[in-house]
């Protein structure tokens, strides 16, 4: 809360909104880690399109000698019952159905083993952790089959390693992680896609940040990882989606990201998303934003850490890059909005280099006019704008020639009390650093809007003390102090 005692200069009051902004980004970081996107996938045929129905089963078995036919079908209808989630659970209470199905992927003929790698992948797909769990006699040889790139094998562990703990426990040891390290050169599209699926799983995992993260950043698969997903735009985005999230769960999950930083992540993430911008902006860019989502995030928080800054890009193509993917992507997916500005409050939040360029590119009535996209929305370009006004005099004073007090007089009026809150710190940063912005304030009736809150309890302080400042006397005002002021002006950049 702000102090109501006169002649407080500006440090106290813009300290104490710094330690609030890194209460709110460390509550919204901690959000972002649990919103964990762990899903299964499965890999079924159409069996319309291919034409291999029930009476397709009973033709080849005609064709073929009898027995085999014959088991050639029951091993398809198997695979069609462990659809079934009855079935998955009676078959694995079965003695000896599971060692049996693992002697047929493990034979010596090619379609029995696919068969049998089928139903495996249909019993991977359970929701029922011990179907999982009865599937760990097999979890060695599909680790030796994946020495053939098997795209089903992938998604097959993956699928496994969600559900179980025990699954991981018992892949880590076997080796799973130098396995997928030399899978990573794979040239198949559809391949990486399925190891970027599976190594998403492992990072997601609860134990993670001790048992998997260490072997992945000790192995090659982070600068692999890093080239697949800026190599994107060339070769597909389907890996790319899948390796820039496990980027993204290793960021979040291991600090600080030594590693990532001297792989050159930061601006190797900064040239995609100008690129993404660029492409985004000229043609049909359906499913870019699946990759612009982690991408955003990842860079984002890497530069939230205490030794992202000093990696922090001075580039201004991030800043126009951010504003083009926002303002293609309002509409269609919105969503990839506040991510944005997640990332452009880290870009302001401690460095003035992108707090000058977004006021001298004119960049400024773009960022006002997200303000009624959403409550989320408005709270972040509220955030940016308190960045940019945590800088000094200067700022303010661009702000306010840049006509951001009529906007912000209409934000009072919404019915919210986190948006009007957050709209009362920048107001109070734009008194403090330029009274000038309090006198047109009350000039406009503010001081009237404010009163509208007075009885909004989480409000009441701060309308308060924001009324004291905005109605005294300028003479005696605690923020017309010169020294205060010409401090500021000094440290500016």
């Amino acid at each position: 809360m702000w102090r109501r005692r006169r002649g407080a200069g500006p440090g106290g009051g813009a300290e104490q909104l710094r330690e609030r902004r890194r209460e709110r980004e460390a509550a919204l970081r901690k959000a972002r880690r649990e919103q964990q996107l762990v899903s299964k996938r499965l890999l079924r045929e159409d069996e319309a399109e291919n034409g291999r129905d029930g009476a397709g089963d009973a033709a080849e078995a005609a064709v073929e000698p009898a027995p085999q036919g014959e088991v050639r079908a029951g091993r398809s209808r198997l695979r069609r019952a462990l659809q079934s989630k009855e079935t998955q659970q009676q078959f694995v209470r079965l003695d000896g159905a599971v060692r049996t199905l693992v002697g047929l992927f493990t034979c010596s003929r090619p379609d029995v083993q696919l068969e049998a790698a089928r139903c495996l992948h249909e019993l991977s797909h359970s929701s029922d952790a011990a179907v999982a769990e009865a599937c760990v006699p097999v979890t060695s040889y599909l680790l030796t089959y994946l020495s053939g790139h098997s795209e089903l094998c992938l998604y097959t562990l993956g699928n496994l390693v969600v559900e179980s703990k025990v699954v991981r426990k018992k892949l880590l040891p076997q080796g799973i992680i130098p396995v997928l390290a030399s899978c990573i050169q794979s040239p198949h599209e559809a391949v990486l896609e399925g190891l970027g699926y599976v190594l998403s799983q492992l990072l997601q995992a609860k134990e993670a940040p001790t048992e998997i993260i260490p072997l992945v950043l000790d192995s090659v698969l982070p600068q692999h990882m890093l080239r697949l997903v800026c190599s994107g735009l060339k070769f597909g985005t389907g890996a790319a989606v899948e390796f820039a999230w496990c980027l993204h769960y290793i960021v979040c999950c291991h600090t600080p990201n030594v590693e990532l930083m001297s792989l050159g992540a930061v601006p190797a993430l900064t040239s995609l998303l100008c690129d993404i911008a660029s492409e985004i902006s000229q043609s049909d860019s359906e499913g870019l934003e699946l990759l612009i989502c982690p991408v955003v995030r990842c860079l984002g928080n890497l530069l939230a850490e205490e030794t992202g800054h000093e990696a922090q890009p001075q580039d201004e193509r991030l800043l126009v890059a951010l504003f083009i993917i926002m303002e293609c992507c309002l509409q269609q997916h919105p969503f990839i909005v506040p991510e944005s500005l997640w990332l452009l409050n880290n870009l302001t939040a401690d460095e003035p280099f992108f707090c000058s360029a977004l006021l001298s590119m004119d960049l400024l009535p773009a960022l006002l006019q997200l303000l009624p996209h959403s409550q989320t929305v408005s709270v972040l370009v509220l955030t940016v704008l308190c960045n940019i006004a945590e800088k000094g005099p200067a700022y303010c004073q661009q702000l306010h020639q840049q006509d951001a007090l009529p906007v912000l007089l209409h934000v009072l009026m919404v019915p919210n009390p986190e948006v009007v809150g957050q709209c009362l710190e920048l107001l109070h940063l734009l008194f403090l650093h330029w009274p000038q912005v309090a006198v047109d304030f009350v000039r406009q009736g503010g001081h009237q809007m404010l009163e509208q809150h007075q009885n909004t309890p989480e409000l009441q302080e701060r309308v308060r003390a924001l009324l004291d400042m905005a109605l005294q006397p300028l003479g005696a005002s605690v923020f017309s102090s010169p020294s205060a002021a010409s401090s500021t002006f000094s440290q500016m950049t």
